[in-house]
């Protein structure tokens, strides 16, 4: 299968599994965070030389075992979901090596390091994300964790400094630093 038509095809399945009533947090996330991550992704490997199919595809993928089995593993369920819809789509083994990777090392909660820029610029593109999604970060505090106003703010605030600090990549910070200035003079 060419490497477009592979890509169009997990497109379609991600976005799909996002629409399923079945899903976890619904459509919204891929519409607000897969997009954009897709979008950061790509961009920062044209920037940093690295394997745009691998970014492209672990982009769309590297939440998908959240969107169909819940947060708790979804690194490790989603690398699963991945490898398996690879695999059917005929996408090289040595490509779903590296997909694997960038979906099991891409939370910054868990101990797996990145072996490969892929991994890191996924890792990046994911933090970047929320910097174009500040309704969803109030929304999961309002509504899942049940927080008044002032603690949304000091918690969204909270979480853009820390995910600000833990990007990796100077090309990074100088893409999102416009939006992390407006969100601190915002939420200050």
């Amino acid at each position: 299968m060419e490497k477009k038509n592979i890509i169009e095809e997990i497109r379609k399945f991600v976005e799909e599994e996002c629409k399923k009533p079945t899903s976890k947090y619904g459509y919204e996330p891929y519409k607000y965070h897969f997009i954009p991550v897709v979008n950061y992704a790509v961009e920062l490997a044209k920037k940093l030389n690295a394997d745009i199919e691998v970014v492209e595809l672990a982009a769309l993928l590297h939440d998908i075992g959240a969107i169909i089995e819940g947060r708790g593993n979804h690194h490790i369920t989603g690398a699963e979901v991945a490898e398996k819809k690879l695999k059917e789509l005929g996408c090289p083994i040595e490509k779903v090596k590296k997909i694997k990777n960038c979906i099991l090392s891409h939370r910054g909660s868990k101990s797996l390091k990145p072996d490969s820029i892929e991994a890191q610029i996924i890792i990046d593109a994911d933090a970047m994300s929320n910097f174009d999604n500040l309704p969803g970060i109030f929304k999961a505090a309002f509504i899942y964790e049940n927080q008044t106003q002032g603690q949304a703010k000091e918690t969204t605030r909270q979480k853009l400094m820390n995910t600000f600090n833990k990007i990796i990549f100077e090309e990074s910070r100088d893409l999102i630093k416009p939006k992390y200035d407006a969100a601190m003079l915002l939420l200050n």
